[in-house]
């Protein structure tokens, strides 16, 4: 048995207190493959260094409880690429057990005591008005709710690492949708598994039992030991903690199904009964449910429906009324799915009785939410009324691990509003920024009107990269018009009008920082799919539909024009330091991309060829910070 103990001297905290600060002791042993930490006068946090490509260890804040519960963390072994903070128990002494970990690894020399963790960004592509954890991993959007004059963002989380693991609930809120304030992590992992991702409904009725206007959470727990199971959670001081309800799980497969998962409950009152849509491999499962506690298996829908290949995940329902008529709308993210390889969101229009959803488009017939290859896990507020307001996750899969940041990984696009409108005796959504959005704009530049004849105009912006793009945009004679954004790098992302094939294109083979999609890895079922079906193939599915495809992350992507009306297209680009959203026409066309530059983005170039074109009322807005 090995046996190191590691003094520090601690500086006293601060004039504030009348105590002398009780001096700290780290005691390390080794037993067997455990390795024991006991902390004499313990600080808040002990300060974890990572290595990003090791393997996880596991550790654990021994209470003596059983619901202690192992955290996987990449332990630094040779070199460090970043710390993460690991909460210890108030009191004289603390016990961290780790195992899995080589007694002469870095963390254990390198690992040290803090009541404190800096949150300032250290990340160059860390975005200025987007949403992103202050450090550690995130990825879905989930738990949306809105409740006295708050917006509620719960998001998948992990607090010790950039890489996806150990999911919690993340928590942000919001007065505007602009402004975000971080909050403690509100659902942690525990010994039923991983927290995946839910809803979150007010309970206005009471139902549940644990008081009117409870905020009730539904999360699926997921572990090895126990597949995905959905339990729930209640909290009495809007949304800022939980509290676990004890009879979880609340739901379990009924065909020990592994793919089970993201449960979201809404109210149907012609039944005046609480329903959960839960995706179910690749259908999603329709329950009902009078208490929230007792749920009853209703219908499905789905099986060969939309994108293929596919697995559904992260659904949502609810109604819309056009033109004095109600239809339902089922959201359903899928991945893989994506016509450019990886994530992406598609949906259903159609007609719920309380039992079965029955759409109105035939299975083949594929509507797609947003057209970018980083819109993802998009779902929808709860308890706002008839405002429809999604938020997506802007990565992908395929990549979502290996983009170029460190401090944290991964942001929310911006929220949308979701309308519905008619083309050619189809129901459509559209989605566009939300209008709260325009709080952000601090200077607008006037640019004017253009005539285009082959030839293009160039503008030089300034800032830090944060800005917003508005044009109307009309094609007479032109094969090709939009807009270049670029650096003084040479490195650029074109979004433009291809008349020829009558589609709106945003490329961005060359927009900074690429080479990392060579290493991005597509699903399984993207791969099957590939060789078995598709095997007479020489090119992907990914490559083939893709605009100038060099690797899964360096390519264009596209929309068909015929989703708008007329000649004329109104353009809003939203530019940020790592992503560029655009939006057609209020959002009849969305289109979400990260991109990468190592310099902002502060030319604007109008661009045409072959042909005559216009692009009038060009204004340019500099957009504020918006973190608190």
């Amino acid at each position: 048995m090995k046996r190191t103990i590691i003094s520090s001297a601690i500086a006293a905290i601060a004039a504030l207190t009348a105590t002398t600060a009780k001096a700290q002791t780290i005691n390390v042993e080794h037993k067997g493959d455990t390795t024991v930490i006991v902390i004499d006068n313990p600080t808040r946090y002990l300060i974890l260094p990572i290595e990003e490509e090791r393997d996880e260890a596991k550790v654990k804040l021994d209470l003596g409880r059983a619901d202690d519960t192992w955290m996987d963390v990449r332990l630094a072994i040779d070199r460090i690429d970043y710390e993460v903070p690991f909460e210890l128990s108030a009191g004289k002494r603390a016990v961290v057990k780790m195992l899995n970990i080589d007694r002469n690894a870095l963390a254990l020399k390198k690992m040290r005591l803090s009541n404190t963790w800096d949150v300032k960004n250290t990340d160059y592509y860390r975005p200025i008005y987007h949403h992103t954890p202050q450090y550690g991993w995130m990825n879905d959007a989930n738990g949306l709710v809105y409740k006295d004059g708050e917006y509620h963002l719960y998001f998948q989380y992990n607090p010790y690492g950039s890489k996806w693991g150990n999911m919690h609930w993340g928590h942000s809120v919001s007065r505007d949708l602009v402004h975000w304030e971080h909050l403690k992590p509100a659902i942690a992992r525990d010994t039923l598994g991983h927290i995946f991702s839910g809803s979150t409904v007010v309970d206005k009725y009471n139902s549940a039992g644990f008081g009117k206007d409870a905020i009730i959470a539904f999360y699926t727990s997921a572990s090895d030991k126990n597949g995905q199971i959905q339990c729930m959670a209640y909290s009495k001081d809007n949304g800022r903690t939980f509290t676990k309800y004890q009879g979880n799980p609340i739901l379990t497969p009924f065909d020990g199904l592994r793919d089970f998962r993201d449960p979201k409950v809404f109210r149907y009152e012609p039944a005046k009964a609480w329903y959960m849509i839960v995706s179910a491999d690749k259908e999603m499962r329709f329950y009902k449910s009078a208490d929230l506690k007792q749920w009853e298996y209703v219908s499905a829908f789905g099986r060969g429906y939309g994108a293929q290949p596919n697995q559904f995940e992260c659904p949502d329902f609810f109604p819309m009324t056009i033109n004095g008529k109600q239809k339902w709308v089922m959201i359903v993210n899928i991945n893989p799915g994506c016509f450019f390889g990886g994530s992406c969101t598609e949906y259903f229009v159609g007609d719920f009785d309380g039992k079965n959803f029955t759409c109105d488009n035939k299975p083949e017939v594929v509507k797609l939410l947003d057209f970018g290859k980083d819109h993802y896990a998009a779902v929808t507020f709860s308890n706002l009324g008839d405002r429809i307001v999604a938020v997506p996750w802007m990565n992908n899969w395929q990549y979502a691990n290996l983009t170029p940041t460190q401090q944290f990984r991964s942001c929310n696009a911006l929220p949308r509003e979701l309308r519905m409108y008619e083309k050619d005796g189809e129901y459509y959504l559209s989605a566009n920024a939300v209008e709260e959005m325009k709080v952000l704009r601090k200077q607008t530049i006037e640019i004017g009107d253009f005539q285009l004849n082959g030839k293009g105009e160039m503008k030089t912006l300034g800032g830090e990269g944060a800005f917003e793009v508005e044009a109307d945009i009309t094609a007479a004679t032109a094969k090709t018009v939009g807009i270049e954004l670029a650096n003084d790098k040479g490195e650029r992302t074109l979004i433009y009008l291809d008349l020829d094939k009558q589609r709106v294109v945003m490329d961005r083979t060359e927009s900074g920082e690429t080479g990392f999609g060579k290493r991005s890895a597509p699903h399984d079922i993207e791969n099957n799919y590939e060789f078995t079906v598709r095997k007479s193939d020489p090119m992907t599915m990914r490559q083939k539909n893709s605009v100038n495809y060099v690797n899964d992350f360096a390519l264009g992507t596209w929309a068909p024009l015929s989703l708008c009306e007329g000649n004329k297209r109104h353009f809003d680009i939203f530019v940020d330091k790592s992503s560029v959203e655009l939006f057609v026409d209020g959002g009849r066309i969305a289109m979400t991309n990260l991109v990468f530059p190592n310099s902002p983005y502060t030319e604007l170039s109008l661009k045409c060829s072959k042909g005559k074109a216009k692009i009038s009322n060009l204004k340019v807005y500099s957009l504020n910070t918006k973190t608190k």
